[in-house]
């Protein structure tokens, strides 16, 4: 088979966001050497270009799956699929990269470490997140995991200068490579057990072995282990505190949502897919890590005084409420993880642009004491920071309230009462911690009397976060149906 005759239109039309990104992405490693530091900020437009082209190009897939009587395009053999939810997905990563670049050059300025190589990485981690939304053989999973990953060892070691951002860089490498060498050994075993990389040919094979099997045990626990490392699920969460918080802000943002929205978009793959006739074997372990991500998550939440270890752990329990969706295992379950990764995208980094805005070349504005008296000095900061900290506990009228409701409906319709008991206990101890920072914008006295940082970008990223944070809340329905196309079928 020559090139031309599998390398065919499908295959192109397929592929094109992530082409549109990797040639973005190596394009601005060349720009950059063409600019001097007062020019930089022109890399920003580039990103904002790059993401309208990709943003076009999924328009014209989700147009063409509506259409089609599947509702999906198969291109390369099997290799990747386009359909409902890797468009959804998409979306969300490009939501994502667009709010990171506006916060970004203001950052980056303060830092003094704006490069272009920041935002080229940005594309190409995009790039493997759609792979890892799209992918359904072993081998385009694998590239694209790793395609993020590196990009993101990079990242969060992008202060050099800073050996906070360093040791949490070597942290993050080395866990990191741990988890991928457990994917790696179960990719390994799943091929074994069925002689083929494509996820369709695996899910065959293995609907005719006993779920208790030894060995395929064996590949779906050493599968697990990888990807629930990638979501920072308890007891693989040991990396995301000190990444979270060594890490540049803006970093920490964008791997605390693209990271855990693309790794739970090839979960819901693989558990509705390889994995699905096993499910009396991997559901009391799901429960188990479920219920233990919410455990240490909120009470280890509460102890923190840094803003940013606090949303490291907030982040481990919201991977425990998604879980939560996936062991429910029926369509309004996959339809609420979809959902919780839509309306977490926006009030996370909402309440990390707050943090970045408390960064000057004087203060690092990451410990609950730098938001003392906020809304006496800013009070457009600290209202948006309310609207963000009442939706990451799940309170209404907020898109958090939405996302917990789907995961607690989901709960209660497969009669799992007693995981939906436990779920909402932990809102309350989430409802104390997220109040702690509130109480201290609004009840204590500032210490610092400064501006905070701004830039039109923070600005538009914040009201664009704010905005959808309370139109996901108040009017539900377009999002709920948009998710609703995620859920395979």
């Amino acid at each position: 088979m020559n090139l031309s005759q599998f390398y065919t239109a499908t295959e192109h039309f397929a592929l094109l966001p992530c082409l549109l990104l990797a040639l973005f992405g190596c394009g601005l490693l060349i720009v950059d050497f063409f600019l001097d530091v007062a020019q930089k900020t022109r890399l920003v437009w580039i990103v904002l270009l790059a993401e309208a082209f990709t943003a076009s190009a999924l328009y014209r897939q989700h147009v063409f799956l509506a259409a089609q009587p599947g509702g999906s395009l198969t291109a390369f053999g099997g290799a990747l699929t386009i359909d409902g939810l890797a468009v959804f997905f998409n979306w969300i990563f490009v939501a994502t990269v667009v709010l990171i670049a506006l916060i970004s050059y203001c950052y980056l300025a303060i830092e003094r470490e704006h490069h272009g190589e920041y935002y080229g990485l940005m594309l190409l981690a995009q790039s493997g997140m759609f792979l890892l939304a799209a992918a359904t053989d072993l081998v385009t999973i694998f590239v694209g995991l790793e395609l993020m990953a590196v990009s993101f060892y990079v990242m969060v070691g992008f202060l050099r200068s800073d050996r906070r951002s360093n040791e949490a860089a070597m942290k993050y490498l080395i866990l990191g490579a741990f988890s991928s060498g457990f994917l790696a050994y179960g990719f390994s075993i799943l091929y074994g057990l069925s002689g083929s990389t494509r996820l369709r040919d695996i899910t065959a094979a293995l609907s005719q072995r006993d779920p208790w099997d030894p060995v395929f045990f064996l590949g779906l626990a050493t599968t697990a282990v990888g990807l629930l490392f990638k979501v920072a699920a308890v007891p693989f969460h040991m990396w995301a505190p000190d990444t979270y918080e060594g890490a540049p802000t803006t970093v920490t943002a964008f791997l605390s949502v693209g990271s855990k929205a693309a790794s739970f978009a090839l979960l819901l793959r693989l558990f509705q897919g390889p994995f699905a006739t096993s499910r009396v074997v991997w559901e009391p372990l799901l429960v188990a890590v479920a219920i233990l991500s919410l455990t240490v998550g909120n009470l280890a939440a509460v102890t923190q005084s840094n803003i940013k270890r606090l949303l490291a752990y907030s982040s481990i329990s919201h991977a425990g409420y998604m879980l939560l969706g996936l062991i429910a295992g029926n369509q309004r379950g996959m339809q609420a993880i979809a959902v919780y990764a839509l309306v977490y995208t926006f009030m996370t980094i909402g309440a990390f642009l707050v943090v970045v805005a408390l960064r000057r070349k004087d203060l690092l504005g990451e410990d609950i004491e730098d938001l003392n008296g906020l809304m006496h000095k800013s009070p457009g900061y600290a209202v948006l920071m309310l609207i963000f900290m009442l939706s990451l506990a799940g309170l209404p009228p907020t898109a958090g309230f939405i996302g917990k409701y789907y995961i607690f409906l989901s709960l209660i319709e497969t009669q799992h009462y007693l995981l939906a008991a436990v779920a909402a206990i932990y809102v309350a101890v989430a409802i104390f911690y997220y109040f702690r920072i509130v109480r201290s914008m609004f009840l204590s006295d500032a210490e610092d009397r400064g501006p905070l940082s701004s830039s039109w970008g923070m600005r538009v990223a914040l009201v664009l976060s704010g905005a959808l944070t309370l139109i996901i809340g108040i009017m539900p329905e377009p999002f709920i149906a948009l998710a609703r196309t995620s859920v395979l079928r």
